[in-house]
Parts: C-alpha cells; sequence; structure tokens
C-alpha cells in the first residue's frame, strides 16, 4: 500500500517551516504505512564540504575517532557527518576499516535521509523533522504486505549523490535490473525493488541524461506499476507508471508544489484552497528545479 508525500518549496520564507509541514503530511499517511517511515530534506550546504548520514549503534565512536576532519549531529540512531569533500577517501576508508557494520543511508552537499520502523509520528518526533529547515523534501510511509517490517526496507533510497527516490507500487523486472546495474558498478544494500529504482535513475543520471530523459527512459526499461517521487539537490520530480493504478495528487502555489498520495496530505498546508490541484498524468515526467 504504502503513502508517499513530497513538498518543493518556491518561497524562500518558507523554509524554516519545511520540516514541520512534512511532518505533518507524512503523518496523515499513516493508514497508508504503519510499520516505518522515512523521510530526507535538502537544507543547508555548500559545494565545498559533504554530507553523510550514518545509521548504526554506538554512533559516538564515530564522532569521536574523526573529530579532527568531520563535524557530527545525532540523532536518535542516526549521524551526519559533515567534512570537507577532500577529506571524503578518509572519512570512507576510517568507515570501511573501523566500522564496516554502520549503513550510510545518503550522501550529498544538502541531503540528510532518515528512516526506522515504527509510527510516522514517532520516526517524524525521533529525529525531530518538524524543526528542520529545507529548500524541499520527501517522505513515505511503509506497509510491508510482501516482507518483513525492517529498517533496511524503509524509504527512502539514496544510491546517488543528493539524490533519493520514494516508491509506491511493484517492479517485476528489478532482479535482472538489478544485475545489469550492478555489472555498470553501482552496489545495492537490500533487496527492495525500489532502490533498484533510485540505482537506476542514478546510472541514467551518470551517463548524462537530464532528469527529465532518465525518468522516461524508465517507461521502457522499468516494468511494473509505480508511482516515484525523487530528490535531487536543486529539484524534486513526480512520475507515474503509463497505467498508474497507484493514487496521486499534486498542489501547486505560487509558494510551494506538493505531492501526496491522497489529497488529505495536502489538506493542511498554507493557501491550498486556492492551489491548483491535479492527478499527474500517466507517463509524464513532472519536474520543478531550483535556479
Amino acid at each position: 500500500m504504502c503513502g508517499i508525500v513530497g513538498l518543493f518549496l518556491k518561497d524562500p520564507a518558507l523554509e524554516p517551516e519545511l520540516g514541520r509541514l512534512l511532518a505533518e503530511m507524512l503523518v496523515v499517511m499513516t493508514g497508508r504505512g504503519p510499520d516505518s517511515a522515512g523521510f530526507a530534506v535538502y537544507g543547508a550546504g555548500d559545494s565545498e564540504h559533504l554530507k553523510v548520514t550514518l545509521r548504526g549503534p554506538r554512533l559516538d565512536e564515530v564522532a569521536g575517532a574523526l573529530a579532527d576532519v568531520a563535524t557530527a549531529t545525532a540523532r536518535d540512531t542516526h549521524m551526519v557527518l559533515s567534512f570537507p569533500v577532500a577529506a571524503e577517501d578518509r572519512v570512507r576508508g576510517w568507515l570501511a576499516l573501523n566500522r564496516p557494520d554502520l549503513v550510510v543511508t545518503g550522501t550529498g552537499t544538502r541531503i540528510e535521509l532518515y528512516k526506522e520502523v515504527g509510527l510516522p509520528r514517532a520516526v517524524a518526533d525521533r529525529f525531530a523533522l518538524p524543526a528542520m529547515a529545507g529548500t524541499h523534501g520527501i517522505g513515505h510511509t511503509r506497509m510491508a504486505t510482501e516482507s518483513a517490517v525492517t529498517t533496511d526496507g524503509a524509504h527512502p533510497f539514496s544510491t546517488g549523490r543528493d539524490q533519493c527516490l520514494v516508491h509506491n507500487g511493484s517492479l517485476s523486472n528489478h532482479r535482472s535490473l538489478r544485475r545489469k546495474l550492478e555489472h555498470e558498478g553501482l552496489a545495492f544494500a537490500t533487496d527492495n525493488d525500489s532502490e533498484v529504482a533510485a540505482g537506476y535513475i542514478s546510472w541514467r543520471l551518470r551517463e548524462g541524461d537530464s532528469l527529465t530523459a532518465a525518468l522516461e527512459a524508465g517507461l521502457e526499461d522499468l516494468d511494473g506499476f509505480y508511482t516515484f517521487v525523487i530528490g535531487t539537490e536543486n529539484g524534486f520530480a513526480v512520475m507515474r507508471d503509463p497505467i498508474s493504478c497507484k493514487p496521486a495528487v499534486m498542489a501547486e502555489t505560487d509558494r510551494y508544489v506538493a505531492f501526496g498520495s491522497e489529497y488529505r496530505a495536502l489538506a493542511g498546508l498554507p493557501g491550498i484552497e486556492t492551489a491548483r490541484l491535479f492527478e499527474p498524468e500517466p507517463a509524464h515526467a513532472y519536474v520543478w528545479e531550483r535556479n
């Protein structure tokens, strides 16, 4: 089943409210996914520094060992390390050698990505989502109908720098597509078909496609039914398969663009009563990007 949400802000005055608005959208989707939840927020950052979001135990040890090169922000079971781009090899080398048990949930100049088992409200509060600021973010509430309830299975999935994806639906050819992508050098941490979809988009972008072109290519290469909401460093995108059996609704004003699996996820947004409301068309890529 699952519920997905996304919010892309056009008006900088709303940026301090991003986390609060996204949290409420996520909580409204609890009925579609009470098992686990996750979100990615695009906040402050610059091209000279990287952020790496880690998940796992004993994160204080990481902060201490890398204190001379990285600043650490702990949030419950996750930690965000921020360090100069030039120090990336050192940080990743230390993690691979000393803490291979940790999961990297997201990497980029602006992205922070958190996910855990539990009700969406609990997950949002554990990671202080309502207090986060940023330009855009996406979220997912999961109902594990075909697999165990685990944090590894929670969305979003990130397979490229500052890029992540949430998915409502199912892909039938993700195993064969995964093998192809592994030959192209991509690595996957779970068996989830949504991670393969994220990897596919990462691969197409790496090969030079625009985000729109990557999504359009997926209409041929991805077999199944799906609605994707995608975040990039400066953009936000929505794509539905040609059949579009999964529910989706969007709202656009001069202050924001918002997506929800159901309208009720959008009902609390400011100015929603005058927004342009529409259902995304099948097989059409909707992309908004910051200048």
